[in-house]
């Protein structure tokens, strides 16, 4: 029996299902790089963790951050490492390309965040001078400025959602807080707007945030 996708079956139920839903992009992460800096961010921007304002000439500090990390994807589909998915898995080339998922970062915060989980670091130690990033290493976890924390946590639910990966039922509770305390803001549906061009989906909890609520863990 054919599965539904989450966020179909949601957006079926809210009466608001779109053909361009829950189709994931027909293409491969290193393909859809130029797109992204060309037409998300062709006049510049700022990136998501430090707010860092970068132009169209980016440079090598800034880089692409998954806000899902991909080996969380490799160790779900049990394709090997990164490299290897690539090779086999056309399931992992459709989440890695995603641009729901990926963000502009530092490439200093990107590596600083690895693949540790998001949440709530105790006493605000600042590694990074004026940037509201936090890192506990030994609770491998990072927290991010309150500014884009909703972000994220839309960011997380869209990939938990179209493509059944996990998330701790501890890990979505705060997401979820997160998602209500920060709303979708004028960057979240800019980004929409174009990324529905490109692949052909939006993300639905930026146009209905009421559907978080729908989401069970």
């Amino acid at each position: 029996m054919a599965r539904c996708l989450l966020i179909s079956c949601i957006l079926f139920i809210t009466g608001t299902l779109s053909t361009a839903v829950a189709k994931p992009p027909n293409t491969t992460y290193f393909k859809n790089i130029p797109l992204f800096w060309s037409q998300l961010y062709g006049t510049g921007g700022n990136t998501l963790y430090c707010n860092h304002s970068f132009g169209s000439n980016k440079g090598r500090q800034i880089n692409i951050e998954h806000i899902f990390p991909m080996s969380w994807v490799t160790k779900a589909l049990g394709c090997g490492n990164r490299s290897h998915c690539r090779a086999i898995s056309p399931r992992f080339n459709q989440i890695e390309a995603d641009m729901h998922n990926l963000y502009p970062a530092q490439a200093k915060i990107n590596k600083a965040r690895g693949n540790q989980a998001y949440g709530m670091v105790e006493g605000e130690p600042r590694r990074f001078a004026q940037c509201d990033f936090e890192v506990d290493v030994q609770k491998h976890q990072v927290e991010p400025r309150a500014a884009v924390r909703g972000n994220i946590a839309r960011a997380m639910f869209y990939m938990h959602a179209s493509y059944g990966l996990k998330l701790f039922p501890r890990q979505a509770k705060l997401l979820k807080l997160w998602h209500r305390e920060d709303p979708p803001d004028h960057e979240e549906l800019r980004r929409n707007q174009i990324i529905e061009q490109i692949q052909g989906q939006r993300n639905p909890f930026i146009d209905h945030p009421e559907q978080v609520e729908a989401l069970q863990f």
